[in-house]
């Protein structure tokens, strides 16, 4: 697997008909560590992360990887709410292996591997659209962690799940990263962050105020800002 490391933004502004959303944002994101990325609703979490993916270009700055502008295709993003095709949860996993290039002989193995991978292996053959919305959240998992990614982004991943899909999840996150893929992630759920976090971004309309090792944040954190929003004083 090629060495897509490390991700840069230099300086990126976002600003959609002249609206700022995102100002000066300079992060980079290497290694096998899990970023946390905290703020308020309307903070630019979302925003941030589909730039670092490449579903937005930023308005201006700089994204690297690895030195270059090209983005790379060893990477993967899960979004709160994942979409289903009216296919098989199988057929759903192998169908991206497909728009990845994988020779059709090797996706269906791979597609039950990554489904063995986040337990399940027994709804292989069931459509993906009638399973619960957190066996569907695994099956959006299953499909990027099938791509072996060095990079994996998701977006509020647990946020419309109950406590026990929620844990299955965070499980999940877990052991990607354990097989050494980097995770980036957004969270409304504080105690989600200090379990899975190496270190903590934290954006405040629209810009990182403070980028802190996790246990330090959540016990001193930098920013005003920062300490207002863990008191639950921001909106």
């Amino acid at each position: 697997m090629e060495n897509i490391f490390p991700l840069e933004l230099a300086d990126v502004c976002f600003a959609p008909n002249g609206v700022p959303v995102l100002g000066n944002i300079h992060l980079s994101i290497a290694g096998d560590a899990c970023t946390v990325i905290l703020g308020a609703n309307g903070a630019g979490k979302s925003v941030l992360m589909r730039i670092m993916h490449g579903l937005l270009a930023p308005s201006s700055g700089r994204l690297a990887w690895n030195g270059g502008e090209a983005r790379p295709s060893g990477q993967a993003l899960v979004f709160q709410r994942p979409v289903m095709l009216r296919r098989s949860a199988l057929a759903n996993v192998a169908y991206g292996l497909k728009l990845c290039g994988v020779p059709r002989i090797d996706r269906e193995r791979r597609a039950r591997q990554a489904l063995a991978r986040v337990g399940l292996a027994h709804l292989a053959e069931r459509p993906a659209r009638v399973l619960s919305g957190g066996e569907q959240q695994r099956i959006a998992l299953a499909r990027a962690w099938a791509l072996d990614p060095r990079i994996l982004f998701l977006d509020e991943p647990t946020a419309s799940l109950d406590p026990g899909a929620a844990r299955d999840v965070e499980r999940i996150v877990g052991d990607i990263r354990l097989a050494g893929t980097a995770i980036v992630m957004t969270t409304h759920n504080l105690g989600q962050a200090r379990r899975l976090a190496d270190e903590i971004v934290f954006l405040h309309r629209g810009r990182i105020t403070e980028r802190t090792p996790a246990p330090e944040f959540f016990r001193q954190p930098r920013s005003a800002e920062a300490e207002t929003y863990l008191k639950g004083e921001l909106p």
